[in-house]
């Protein structure tokens, strides 16, 4: 059967690895919006991408027409921090065994997603995808940005030597439904809204927050992501990697006024200085997305409430 669009035929399978994660979830979910009717998945009691074998045993068994790799140990910077070797053993783990797998199955499209922690510490802002590789990471999630690193050039390598069509893509901060909201693990917007809504409950006069509040964050609703990606798919884009953003954001300051604002918090905002701020700014530039014909649709503030209400029907 054709692919319409450059894309998969609706009853084409596709894989989703990592379809329980916000990301992926989101995925599956537009995948079926679209009309997509063959919609592999595994959970880890039934595939363990750190397992080769088993890895291979799924793709010859399955044969994806399109892999989308949505599926990665992530955390915020104290999870990062606590568990480094984790973080970059088991992101290597999964982009090598689904990557190659892939290939070895006769897997011709595939999508690896990735984060903007992969690009430089301290590199010109807004960031483009020229940006890799131009300077030292951010040391608090290094090696999760080194794993990723490693997938985006195996991807890479893959087209070259064996004429595949896998492309990466890097989207900013991501928030949405079913995020993580472990204070332990957690990012920096859904840390957020939960402290204030706990703050709020508890009526605490302040809320207090890491560092400075001064590094700038860009964020895109998960629903967003996912939709750009289906695009890609869609238009059956082979081109070198792609940033995924808004092309906007905002002090982390502002960011704890609008989710207290939006949760409904009315106390004061402390800075904890004793912790650290990570990378002073991440925007990305998402000038080749956006020539392509993509924009984000989910603002901020409508987003950060829509992921307030989902916090509140599973942790309300």
């Amino acid at each position: 059967m054709s692919e319409p669009r450059g894309g998969p035929a609706p009853d084409a399978p596709i894989y989703v690895a990592g379809h329980r994660g916000m990301v992926g979830s989101a995925i599956v979910r537009r995948l079926q919006a679209g009309g997509y009717t063959r919609i592999l998945t595994a959970g880890r009691a039934e595939l363990d991408l750190r397992d080769r074998r088993a890895v291979d045993a799924f793709l010859a068994s399955n044969r994806p027409a399109y892999i989308f790799i949505a599926a990665a140990k992530v955390g915020g910077i104290l999870a990062n921090a606590t568990h480094p070797a984790d973080f970059i053993a088991e992101n290597l783990a999964i982009a090598l065994n689904v990557i190659e797998g892939a290939h070895e199955a006769g897997v011709e499209r595939l999508m690896f997603l990735g984060s903007s922690c992969i690009y430089p510490r301290d590199c010109p802002q807004p960031i483009s995808e020229e940006a890799l590789l131009t300077g030292p990471l951010e040391p608090t999630n290094a090696p999760y940005a080194i794993a990723k690193i490693a997938g985006i050039a195996l991807a890479e390598a893959m087209n070259r030597q064996h004429g595949r069509r896998y492309v990466s893509v890097m989207p900013t901060n991501l928030y949405g439904a079913g995020d993580n909201y472990d204070l332990a693990t957690s990012h920096v917007l859904p840390a957020l809204i939960r402290k204030a809504h706990e703050a709020k409950l508890a009526r605490v006069p302040a809320l207090i927050l890491w560092g400075t509040g001064t590094p700038r964050r860009e964020f895109l609703h998960a629903d967003d992501l996912a939709d750009a990606c289906v695009f890609l798919m869609e238009q059956g884009y082979a081109g070198p990697l792609l940033n995924i953003g808004t092309g906007e954001d905002l002090s982390i300051g502002e960011l704890a006024r609008l989710v207290c604002r939006v949760v409904g918090y009315e106390g004061e905002i402390t800075h904890d200085l004793s912790k650290p701020d990570g990378t002073p700014r991440k925007l990305l530039d998402v000038s080749r997305l956006h020539a392509l014909g993509w924009r984000h649709r989910i603002e901020l503030e409508d987003g950060i409430a829509r992921a307030y209400a989902d916090f509140l029907s599973s942790f309300g």
